[in-house]
């Protein structure tokens, strides 16, 4: 095997474990920046919708209460909850992965009623005072799926509709009547914002970054062996080629060989330079015999 042909072998085999172990590291990083990604989004989201929710509460329920009275039907615009939903499912329309949900034990509108996996996380943070957020992984029929959870109290814009039926708006007990959606207390966690998105999210933006970087790395490693290819040719290989070319014409018996330049003070010029002084000794030491 040629000398440029082994060290070829030697930068495969360094490069290639290289790539590998780098490309083992890069694969659990990537992963969980993605998935840190998709959570700091979907925190985003969820301040969206509480901010939704305050505003609902304090600007556009109070312009819509009037009008409600007037014409005894209850307006969902009134409604913070609703609110933050429906601009919520707006946003869907760019970020279709996601989903919402403000999950309540007891709600009026029983649509919200939170389900087992719900109603675990919000007794969480009923018994837990001090979490503010909640992130996890479950098994759907659909795949792994990402959640973040973060708790609703009862605050008092809302105890003007959960306190008491007598205290709600006589249009909303109409609509929904008076078994659900009363007894809440000031300040008690009721429900939580849960935003859920598929882990395939997640797994997917990491599998594009590492193929990014696996073409970007393997760009880089071809570069890299050609140019030290390159310069084991000029440094190396084409000094040895004119020794052994050299070598071999003296060998048969040719000693109009010239001298072989030896420039510099590294070890292929060292070697040059010691091949050139045997040269000269040998032609001398024959041609002494001639005569």
């Amino acid at each position: 095997m040629k000398l440029l042909a082994k060290f070829n072998v030697i930068l495969i085999l360094i490069f290639g474990s290289g790539l590998a172990i780098t490309g083992w590291l890069a694969d659990r990083f990537l992963k969980e920046n993605a998935r840190q990604q998709v959570i700091r989004q979907a925190q985003l989201m969820m301040a969206t919708a509480m901010s939704t929710r305050r505003y609902t509460a304090t600007q556009i329920k109070p312009l819509l209460e009037q009008h409600q009275a007037q014409i005894r039907t209850f307006l969902p615009q009134t409604v913070p909850a609703f609110a933050a939903t429906t601009s919520f499912n707006d946003l869907r329309k760019t970020y279709p992965d996601y989903t919402y949900r403000e999950a309540t034990l007891n709600p009026t509108n029983l649509s919200d009623r939170a389900v087992d996996w719900e109603a675990d996380i919000i007794n969480r943070f009923r018994n837990h005072a001090d979490d503010k957020l909640i992130i996890g992984e479950r098994d759907t029929p659909s795949g792994r799926s990402l959640y973040l959870g973060k708790p609703i109290s009862a605050d008092p814009p809302c105890l003007e509709c959960h306190s008491t039926p007598a205290a709600a708006p006589r249009a909303m007990i109409r609509l929904y009547g008076t078994a659900n959606g009363f007894g809440w207390k000031p300040h008690e966690i009721v429900g939580a914002q849960i935003v859920s998105v598929p882990m395939d999210v997640p797994e997917q933006i990491a599998a594009a970054a590492f193929r990014t970087l696996l073409i970007y790395l393997g760009a880089t490693a071809l570069v890299t062996m050609l140019m030290v290819d390159l310069a084991l040719v000029a440094l190396v290989i084409r000094p040895v080629r004119r020794l052994a070319a050299a070598a071999d014409r003296i060998s048969r018996g040719d000693l109009n060989v010239p001298e072989l330049p030896a420039t510099g003070k590294d070890e292929v010029s060292e070697l040059t330079a010691s091949f050139n002084r045997m040269y000269v000794s040998l032609v001398k030491a024959l041609r002494m015999l001639d005569h």
